[in-house]
């Protein structure tokens, strides 16, 4: 099944949609995020390659092509509210800094429409996997979920495993403390000028990743409903 879902909107009004892949009822949910920093557009290929595929049996995949499309357009790691969208999430957020700072993150937590697009889906799907990606550092990170997973996709993608910092109020960060024993991580792709995985090649690591996840027993194959 290929059904595609009306998120919301960004700040200056732009649709922000999901592809559904699969089906719904499955046990094993994956989320990929294509963009959250608007200048970070790798992932966005990845995304819509995987859009055009089937999920592997037994699994519920969930694509998101591009989080930040304000800032996809005026080729920005903010969002239009000049705010950085992955430093906007609730878990260890911090004050600091100033609309246009790299990394200011927002006046309160989920103060931007992008993220609470996010973060409400989330917390309906509670996804078992959630990739997002970035660039320019051409590594997997571990980021706090479980580290086979993390190690797994690596092997498959051909990037190397490092851990990067841990910063507040990113969207890992936040999802690996509210959902545990489930792994958000991230995936920095090389920036145009170096050797990239090409799109092909990440998207069939997110779906042999995803048709290897064992489906959890005596749990709902149903998403909660919020």
């Amino acid at each position: 099944m290929h059904r595609r879902l009306l998120l919301g909107y960004s700040v200056e009004h732009r649709p922000i949609g999901a592809q559904e892949l699969g089906d719904p009822t499955a046990g094993i949910r994956v989320l990929v995020v294509g963009c959250i920093h608007g200048n970070e557009r790798a992932g966005i290929s990845v995304a819509r390659r995987l859009e055009t595929t089937s999920a592997p049996q037994g699994v519920d995949l969930w694509v998101i092509d591009d989080l930040n499309p304000d800032g996809a357009a005026a080729d920005t790691r903010q969002n239009a509210h000049r705010v950085d969208l992955n430093r906007n999430f609730p878990y260890g957020w911090l004050a600091a800094g100033r609309p246009g700072d790299q990394q200011y993150p927002g006046p309160r937590p989920l103060s931007e429409p992008e993220a609470r697009i996010a973060y409400r889906l989330v917390l309906r799907l509670r996804p078992q996997i959630t990739i997002y990606f970035h660039q320019p550092l051409g590594l997997v990170d571990e980021s706090g979920g479980d580290p086979r997973v993390e190690r797994r996709f690596a092997a498959l993608s051909g990037l190397p495993l490092l851990r990067l910092t841990r910063y507040p109020g990113s969207a890992v960060g936040w999802q690996n403390h509210r959902l545990p024993h489930t792994t958000a991580f991230v995936v920095e792709l090389p920036s145009s000028n170096h050797t990239s995985p090409s799109a092909a090649r990440l998207a069939r690591a997110v779906l042999t990743l995803a048709g290897e996840q064992p489906s959890r027993e005596g749990r709902s194959t149903r998403p909660p409903r919020r």
